[in-house]
């Protein structure tokens, strides 16, 4: 035997071409079906005797099927269970085979796979009982239960706004980038050379985002609306120098965009006004400000005079956009906005129940410095050539760690993908008609409103219109419901509608019957209003490069699309030995639910009987996931690691304030540890104090009590990364833990290594008060070429009632 473990396949013989005979049934098979790699790369057949083409990945050999677990039928009769084979699945999907683990456990020197185990997973934090998890299911049974899951939610046609609008994904987009292994399963473009087609279609995303702004650089995605208002506010307060602690949000900015943004102001010690911006903004006294365009009641106003106020003082304004109102309205750039801000959602992203979804900024040139996430640009390489790289990649907290303002660390690039795809698709022709049609949709429903004998409260819009029904908000929303729509009921004398992409007459004239309304849309079209200030209607030229006129048909697009794809390295392709992210082959039947009506058309603040499906979906994984981890409580609610690490933090500050421990501001980190632990604890108001390592990266026990100890009464938790970021479970984790809690202090440990634990041990039983957990990581979310991405945060006990609540949704916060 080599030393691999694998015998040479002979040489001395020539290689032998493969013939086909014919077997009783009449199938072809192969003559000789062991197989060797020659010199020149072809595979040519040997002498051995064997079942099946499957490759080993070593020296080239195939080996028979029986490895993918199937009965042994020669030997004895198998029971009905064993035909069912429930573990099928596992057998497809996970690599290594029997023969491939006999090889490595040879390599490292162990017996068995237990023994190895033993070896390397403290005794003391081993379990020793199985997961109480749900018996195993076929691929097929799987699929079942989930269209019976996605039977229980209702799609009504949802009005409701709030950022969140109802697209019609083109065929071509949806069968050829969300449904593609070959941009769901490629990693984030790190390495620049095997990621050329994610990169230009990533630049393609910045130049959208750029020219509808009117702002010269956009970033590669962010993760969401009111992440991305919150990275805005910290942005604007590290470019403006007035030295103010206080920023502004327009009332009329969506509530859950004030809130994220008010989550993320106050650990950082920045007050926030919320109001409107004719009388509750003293700009002489904020570093910037936050206003919304269109506002979330539909209203378009003129900026220009409110930013000029602001910048006049010293301060920056950021606005949040709508992208389609923006092919229609003057650019937040031209008005005068330093950032601008928003979601892609609506340009072909399903809703989701609310995510994931593509967020964007832009900015200034001279604002580049500071602009959080990923930037593309083009290059030159050594022979000259033009190449895509990532041109601005800061990820501060790499870079600065515990002086860092943000802790974003990845992007939703195949919402992205999907935005910029769609604007190639309908380019700006398309986009416009889609646009005027909306609003032209808006208007009819406006003037058969107001010819009803309602009031519509804002007297400008795009999408949504207002309308004041005193004591009747609750009658007509349900009359509404009755005919399968959902509109939003903001008080209970006032209702918002919005259009969108998937709008028609029909759809009017529903809601006109819900309010009582007798109209037609198309004798009323001719003297409908313009909803658009004549001052903000867009006079520029948008997406002017050939990429937005070039892919117009099916055939250009879906090869466009494949060019792409073919200047990539993904996971369709070969193994990527790259990064810290666990990166799999998404099995297709886990992607097949998410384009189903059912899940993908839900409106995240439809009424909550609606979604009863994603409802049992959230809670029976809540419980799966508290099982593996050994926690009490989950929140699904961060959309990205990042995210679920600035919730966990929170937490352990909301519970160490309802004890009247205000001082506990001290976080311990190794120095080991990845960058957006110290980021995410600063951004939680917190101090970062490393702790040493010693020379096989395990925490220094010794420097970690001096550092404890030091601490005293200010200690608020430590974070570490279990496995380590070293690949090695430490020993002396319990102390760790119980050192830390001695001082009155809180335990987080990272769950980016959660796939070296799952069934062997958890960190909810071995000290653990909180961790986050990256699902595109242990489990099937995709990675998407760096997102989507899901963060849920776990805790125990006592720190359940401090997890991430929502200002609209009940059911999202804790029980």
């Amino acid at each position: 035997m080599g030393e691999t473990g694998f015998e040479p396949a002979p040489k001395e013989q020539p290689p032998r071409k493969l013939s086909g005979t014919r077997d009783r049934g009449g199938q072809a098979t192969l003559e000789r079906e062991w197989f060797d790699h020659s010199a020149d790369g072809e595979i040519h057949a040997d002498e051995a005797s064997g079942a099946s083409l499957r490759q080993t990945g070593q020296r080239g050999h195939l080996r028979p099927p029986a490895t993918l677990g199937a009965p042994d039928v020669s030997t004895s009769r198998p029971t009905l269970s064993e035909l069912r084979h429930a573990g099928e699945f596992i057998g497809r999907h996970i690599g290594p085979d029997s023969d491939d683990r006999d090889a490595m456990l040879e390599i490292v020197g162990a017996v068995s796979v237990e023994a190895l185990v033993a070896e390397t997973v403290p005794s003391s934090i081993r379990i020793e009982e199985p997961l109480a998890l749900a018996s195993p299911m076929t691929e097929t049974e799987v699929l079942a239960r989930l269209r019976g899951i996605a039977g229980q939610n209702e799609v009504f046609t949802s009005l409701i706004g709030l950022g969140y609008h109802d697209t019609i994904t083109p065929p071509v987009i949806q069968r050829n980038v969300i449904e593609n292994p070959a941009w769901y399963t490629a990693y984030t473009p790190y390495q620049p050379e095997i990621s050329q087609g994610r990169l230009e279609a990533l630049l393609t995303f910045q130049t959208l985002i750029a020219d509808l702004t009117g702002l010269p650089l956009a970033n590669a995605s962010l993760l969401d609306e009111g992440s991305a208002a919150a990275e805005a506010m910290t942005m604007l307060q590290r470019i403006s120098g007035s030295g103010q602690t206080t920023f502004f949000v327009d009332a009329d900015c969506h509530p859950q965009t004030i809130a994220v943004v008010a989550t993320r102001a106050e650990p950082l010690g920045i007050d926030l006004v919320v109001g409107s911006p004719e009388t509750h903004l003293d700009e002489s006294a904020v570093f910037g400000a936050l206003l919304a365009y269109p506002g979330s009641t539909g209203e378009v106003r003129d900026l220009r005079h409110v930013i000029e106020r602001v910048q006049a003082h010293g301060g920056r304004v950021a606005v949040v956009c709508d992208p389609l109102a923006l092919v229609l309205m003057t650019s937040p750039g031209e008005l005068g906005a330093d950032v601008a801000v928003g979601s892609a959602q609506r340009f072909g992203v399903p809703l989701g129940y609310g995510g994931p979804h593509a967020g964007f900024m832009a900015t200034r040139e001279q604002f580049a410095r500071s602009l959080p996430g990923r930037l593309v640009g083009l290059s030159l390489d050594i022979a000259g050539r033009p190449a895509l790289r990532l041109a601005l990649q800061t990820r501060e907290q790499h870079i600065r760690r515990e002086k860092a303002t943000s802790n974003v660390c990845t992007a939703q690039v195949l919402l992205a993908v999907v935005a910029a795809m769609y604007a190639s698709w309908h380019g700006p022709t398309g986009l416009r008609r889609i646009a005027e049609r909306v609003h032209r949709l808006t208007s009819i429903f406006a003037e058969g409103i107001e010819s009803g004998g309602m009031e519509v409260v804002n007297d400008t819009w795009f999408d949504t219109i207002t309308v004041r029904v005193p004591g009747r908000a609750a009658q007509i929303a349900h009359g509404a419901r009755e005919r399968r729509i959902n509109l939003r009921e903001v008080d209970a004398d006032t209702l918002a509608i919005s259009f969108d992409e998937t709008s028609t007459a029909t759809t009017v004239a529903e809601v006109w019957a819900a309010f009582g309304v007798d109209a037609l849309a198309d004798t009323i079209d001719a003297t409908a209003p313009d909803g658009l200030p004549a001052d903000l209607r867009r006079a520029d030229t948008i997406l002017t490069h050939p990429v937005f006129s070039r892919y117009q048909t099916e055939h250009e697009m879906l090869r466009y699309l494949r060019r792409l794809a073919d200047r990539d390295l993904a996971l369709d392709r070969t193994m990527i030995p790259l990064g810290s992210c666990t990166m799999k082959l998404n099995a297709a039947a886990e992607m097949m639910p998410i384009t189903w009506p059912e899940f993908a058309r839900i409106h995240p603040f439809a009424p909550i009987e609606q979604a009863a499906g994603y409802r049992a979906l959230v809670t029976e994984l809540e419980g799966w996931l508290c099982e593996v981890t050994g926690y009490d409580a989950v929140s699904l609610q961060p959309n990205a690691g990042s995210q679920g690490e600035f919730a966990g933090l929170l937490a352990i500050r909301a519970y160490h304030r309802s004890r009247g421990e205000q001082e506990r501001t001290t976080c311990l980190i190794p120095s080991s540890a990845h960058g957006t632990n110290a980021a995410s604890a600063i951004m939680a108001g917190m101090s970062v104090v490393v702790v040493s390592c010693d020379v096989d990266g395990n925490v220094d026990l010794v420097d970690l009590r001096a550092k404890a100890e030091e601490a005293g009464t200010r200690l608020a938790a430590i974070m570490i990364t279990y496995p380590s970021t070293h690949g090695v479970f430490e020993e002396d984790v319990t102390e760790i833990c119980d050192v830390v809690h001695e001082h009155g202090g809180q335990v987080y440990v990272d769950g980016a290594n959660l796939n070296a634990l799952v069934g062997l041990a958890k960190p909810g039983k071995f000290g653990a008060d909180v961790s986050h957990l990256n699902l595109h990581k242990t489990f099937c979310i995709p990675h998407g070429g760096g997102g989507p991405g899901v963060g849920p945060v776990a805790v125990r006990d006592h720190l359940a009632p401090f997890l991430p609540n929502h200002p609209l949704v009940a059911e999202a916060g804790p029980a």
